[in-house]
């Protein structure tokens, strides 16, 4: 219980700086999530117009959620390598100034279908992941 309640210290210090700092960049890389926390879209919403790359690498995600879309709109650069993703939600096509996602090694079986409805995107990480 200890480790979880660090865990979500370092999300909350990560997210106030970002809003604080009116930064360009969230990194919630190693914060061991197992979901994308709804709490992040709520918390980060007053500066996540502001936001052109979020790094979720190197957790433990198996899914996100679909306001991560919606509230990070702007997004440019979405680090999401090192996780245990097996597919993207289809919110992920309101992405649409999304140039870069690094999807490498999760467990994508498949090219992630959303991806190919975004206009932008030019680099697809997918290496070490189980597609034929």
């Amino acid at each position: 219980m200890h480790r979880m309640g660090e865990a979500v210290a370092r999300v909350a210090r990560r997210v106030n700086d970002t809003v604080e700092n009116q930064l360009d960049t969230l990194d919630l890389s190693g914060c061991s999530l197992v979901a994308f926390p709804e709490g992040v879209c709520k918390a980060a919403r007053r500066a996540a117009h502001a936001v052109r790359r979020l790094s979720l690498a190197n957790n433990e995600l198996r899914a996100l959620a679909g306001c991560l879309a919606a509230t990070f709109a702007q997004l440019r650069e979405l680090d999401l390598e090192g996780n245990l993703l097996q597919r993207l939600p289809e919110e992920l096509r309101r992405l649409q100034q999304l140039r870069v996602i690094n999807l490498a090694r999760n467990r994508f079986r498949s090219f992630p279908a959303p991806l190919a409805a975004l206009g932008a995107l030019h680099t697809v990480r997918l290496e070490h992941n189980g597609i034929a």
